[in-house]
């Protein structure tokens, strides 16, 4: 987009938007807007736009609680809303984890986790990145020594929850925006941490750009096509994952349908090994890993056949090697090995870090209440323990039963293990011991336990609440 004129640049907008990317009619299109100019700029060219363009607009202010002024800032966007007619979302989020990730990563996460909560079903998010934001973003990541797909930087269009994140103004300057306030006559916040130089991002976009762009003018716009030639090679990296992951699928694809077969990944060459464990990683949901948990990754991948277990964990993953078989799940609590609950059978129990437990009635399966002579406890295993299962004349060791039911490591910590005393009656919701065992004909409770990743994996985010 040029630098616009009066009135040119929601036409420039509307065509980007209705033309080229063919937005839906009766699209629904939400600003995320912070109050700042480049926000304030994309949602004002939009006001302008919905007589001739039968869109709805929504405004999405999220509160980061950080500055002290922050609750000022809400309102001031709350009155430009009002003023431009547009409804106006405020959420207050609570941003954590800012020692592992720094305040930016850390508030950008909270940001787009309420995002993606207050978005509808087939919705739009529309942020104002521009070109310059782009550039930035460019010489982070190769200061941060970053591969293709971080120089690939932020995508024009892409999935965002359950709907679409667009960012229609990354070709478009930050001194064209500023224009366009100004003719305008747009009143906006000027945040105090912009200028704070101890930022990476402000001390580029302050001290380094500027002097960049005395020896060459066009530098934002030459790191800015720097960033489509990578997203271009990305997406052919992209689809020979896409073509590596079907080749190795889990070799126990009923079981663990996300999962990779070991001897499949090692097949490939080294280049394309790390091409399909970053993809499927991704595709999973979970945090990109660093170099060097990936390089660790790469040699369990490779380690003779004789070594059948290990795990490599990072900030909220963890991936197991077993026997052929790779699987991430999310990052495990620890828990207490100690546990010792008592279950009344006919409540829900939650158990932090374990899962989810009830019991619901079964005819021919479970174990039969009346046979146990003391109120049923919770444990977890402590090794040693001995299961007579319905039918057998001996007792089997614990562990040889997980074994051969290919129970993988990362469920056998926190498997619920159910006592009556000192007897073991059930072993989570596979195995119920002699003599507790509902026979074919009789009325029994099947324990039905929901594990913490698989609850983890499934529950939508409900740290942040608007």
């Amino acid at each position: 987009m040029r630098k616009p004129d009066s009135g040119f640049f929601p036409v420039a907008l509307a065509a980007l938007l209705f033309d080229e990317w063919r937005l839906p009619a009766h699209a629904r299109l939400n600003v995320a807007y912070s109050g700042g100019l480049d926000s304030h700029v994309l949602l004002h060219a939009l006001a302008t736009l919905r007589a001739r363009h039968d869109f709805s607009l929504n405004a999405l202010h999220i509160d980061h609680g950080l500055q002290p002024a922050s609750a000022s800032w809400s309102e001031h966007c709350a009155g430009v809303c009002r003023a431009l007619d547009i409804p106006c979302v405020t959420c207050r989020v609570t941003v954590s984890g800012i020692a592992d990730e720094g305040l930016e990563a850390a508030a950008r996460r909270a940001r787009y986790a309420a995002f993606a909560e207050l978005l509808e079903p087939g919705s739009y998010l529309l942020t104002a990145h521009q070109r310059d934001d782009q550039a930035e973003t460019v010489l982070l990541q190769l200061l941060r020594g970053a591969g293709v797909a971080g120089l690939a930087a932020m995508a024009e269009r892409s999935q965002f929850g359950s709907g679409e994140l667009l960012r229609p103004l990354l070709r478009t300057d930050r001194s064209a925006l500023h224009a366009y306030a100004l003719e305008h006559r747009l009143d906006w916040i000027e945040d105090p941490s912009n200028s704070d130089l101890h930022l990476r991002r402000n001390f580029l976009r302050r001290e380094i750009l500027p002097r960049l762009a005395h020896h060459w003018p066009e530098a934002a716009s030459l790191l800015a096509r720097s960033a489509q030639h990578a997203a271009e090679a990305q997406g052919l990296l992209d689809d020979l994952a896409r073509s590596d992951l079907e080749i190795c699928r889990s070799p126990d694809p009923e079981q663990h349908p996300d999962g990779l077969s070991v001897s499949a990944v090692s097949g490939l060459s080294v280049s394309r090994q790390r091409n399909v464990l970053r993809k499927w990683l991704k595709d999973n949901g979970h945090r990109p890993p660093s170099e060097t948990h990936l390089n660790t990754l790469l040699e369990q991948v490779r380690r003779p056949s004789r070594s059948r277990r290990a795990c490599v964990r990072w900030s909220g993953a963890e991936v197991w090697r077993y026997r052929d078989l790779l699987v991430a799940v999310p990052a495990q609590p620890g828990v207490d090995l100690q546990l010792d609950v008592t279950w009344d059978m006919r409540s829900v129990l939650d158990l932090p870090g374990i899962g989810q437990l009830r019991a619901e009635p079964a005819r021919g399966r479970g174990f039969v209440p009346a046979r146990l002579d003391d109120i049923l406890h919770v444990r977890l295993r402590q090794g040693g323990e001995r299961c007579a299962l319905p039918g057998c004349k001996h007792h089997h060791r614990l562990k040889k039963l997980l074994q051969a039911a290919g129970v993988p490591p990362w469920e056998r910590a926190r498997l619920p293990l159910f006592y009556a005393g000192n007897a073991l009656v059930a072993v989570a919701d596979r195995w119920t011991c002699a003599p507790y065992a509902a026979g074919p004909d009789e009325e029994g409770l099947a324990i039905v336990w929901r594990p913490f990743a698989a609850r983890r994996h499934a529950d939508r985010n409900t740290e942040n609440s608007c």
